[in-house]
């Protein structure tokens, strides 16, 4: 799990400067961190949830992750100097407006994936969106230009 170490996350609060190559790093952990999170965001990790975040890594990244991988990125000791909206605020002014809307889309597929999306899983969203900037447009895929 190399990008799980969020060396790149770490280096944005530390003001440098990204390649566009580190700037997919940084996408792939903020997308990590996020998903792992979210599968934890009801207090209740579900096996249907990682499996399916699994699949949205291994689709966005083209990378491999075993369930205890997303439990290991899941595990609030990881956000004990600042939480997960405090990275994501940090972070989104390093990617493009596309990679936060992917993130924002990526997490309600996540949230879709149980039979049941909680207040909890709300919240988490709302706090995810607020903290990418994303627009309500952005949320409805609706993008200037594209058809």
């Amino acid at each position: 799990m190399a990008i799980a170490d969020l060396k790149n996350v770490l280096k944005v609060f530390g003001g440098s400067e990204l390649s566009a190559d580190r700037q997919k790093d940084l996408f792939q952990e903020a997308l990590l961190m996020t998903l792992a999170r979210a599968a934890d965001a009801d207090v209740s990790i579900q096996h249907v949830e990682v499996e399916r975040i699994q699949q949205i890594l291994n689709e966005h990244t083209g990378k491999e992750f075993s369930s205890a991988d997303i439990r290991v990125a899941a595990r609030q000791e990881l956000y004990a100097e600042a939480t997960l909206v405090k990275y994501l605020r940090g972070v989104e002014k390093k990617l493009s407006e596309g990679q936060c809307s992917e993130i924002v889309q990526a997490l309600a597929d996540v949230f879709r994936s149980d039979s049941t999306v909680s207040a909890l899983e709300v919240d988490f969203f709302n706090n995810v969106v607020s903290a990418l900037n994303v627009t309500p447009a952005q949320i409805a895929g609706l993008i200037a230009g594209d058809v």
